[in-house]
């Protein structure tokens, strides 16, 4: 059985600043009655960043690098054979080794995403520390011919990666119906800001935009062309925006990502919708804020491609833990209804 997420009393003032961020938008998802807290998904267990793929056997999940034992995981899994029960798969690691490009004392994975290509390899995309400039993160790939790995970077140097500009973090793969391939990231702007709330409150603010890039259909990361820009952070959005995820939901191109920082209990899942691939995103939202349904700073969503099935993380004593939801499209508005 499903039922709406709704904001809850404690979102009071997260709520007043979303509805200021979004004031000239007649469509507010976040505008509903008072009900009673959700759960995580894996009771709580630490997995941040999540992202879905569905397979014969039922979903399986990637997230950000974790703790084990003393140990880092750097690609954590977990799987359900139904979107409802879900086991931590404790003990694998879905890229062991890592890249000689990444800074091996202090690598920090960040958001992998997997999908399959066509001869039925598996690509994952991820973020991890450039160990020629430390402080910044860069985007690249891995591959395998199983799901749960081991995934292997053979590159010397990361896939994307502006240091200019504060390197790319957050990528997420996408297949269009037309059969064509994208991937979407965050240039992270804020890595080279100047100071405050997630390093980027301080005057001049950076930009941190959601950048779109067509690949080859068949490898899934020759690239097709230049980056296009979707979106970028304003006065509304805090010091960044960041975690798309892009899907086909409803009649429309939907881009999900977060905005403020992710520290802070503002952090949000809030999204854009185009007509279009390549835009133009207009933004609605948010989706999911501080005290929706008893969640704290909610952000990096994940959607199936071209489904309705999501995953993301919410702060709780044990770190970020996994929730589930299946969204629907109406007009520009999103709805979240949850496993009850």
């Amino acid at each position: 059985m499903f039922r709406p997420l709704t904001l809850a009393a404690t979102a009071l003032l997260a709520s007043s600043v979303a509805l200021a961020r979004y004031a000239d938008k007649d469509e507010y998802v976040g505008r509903h009655e008072k009900r009673a807290s959700i759960s995580p998904v894996m009771s709580g267990q630490n997995f941040p960043d999540p992202a879905l793929i569905r397979m014969a056997d039922g979903w399986h999940a990637f997230a950000t690098n974790t703790m084990i034992d003393n140990s880092w995981v750097h690609v954590p899994m977990a799987k359900s054979p139904d979107f409802e029960t879900w086991t931590y798969l404790s003990g694998v690691d879905a890229m062991p080794t890592l890249a000689a490009w990444i800074d091996s004392d202090s690598p920090r994975v960040w958001a992998p995403d997997v999908v399959q290509l066509g001869d039925g390899t598996f690509i994952m995309y991820y973020t991890a520390a450039y160990k020629q400039a430390t402080n910044l993160h860069c985007v690249s790939y891995a591959t395998s011919k199983n799901l749960e790995g081991p995934y292997v970077d053979n590159l010397k140097a990361p896939w994307i990666c502006p240091t200019a500009t504060g390197g790319a973090i957050d990528p997420s793969g996408y297949t269009n119906s037309d059969g064509t391939r994208w991937v979407v990231y965050k240039v992270d702007g804020n890595a080279v800001g100047h100071g405050g709330s997630c390093g980027n409150t301080v005057a001049p603010i950076v930009s941190t935009p959601i950048m779109l890039q067509e690949v080859n259909a068949a490898d899934g990361h020759s690239k097709i062309g230049d980056p296009i820009q979707l979106i970028t952070n304003g006065p509304a959005d805090g010091p960044v925006v960041e975690a798309p995820s892009l899907s086909y939901l409803g009649g429309k191109y939907v881009l999900f990502f977060s905005s403020n920082c992710f520290a802070t209990t503002l952090y949000d899942v809030s999204y854009a919708t185009a007509s279009h691939v390549k835009g133009p995103y207009t933004k609605y939202g948010p989706l999911f804020i501080t005290g929706t349904d008893g969640m704290k700073s909610p952000g990096g969503l994940d959607i199936a491609v071209n489904g309705n099935h999501a995953i993301w993380h919410g702060a709780n004593s044990g770190g970020r833990a996994a929730y589930t939801a299946i969204l629907s499209l109406t007009g520009n508005v999103v709805t979240a209804s949850t496993l009850s």
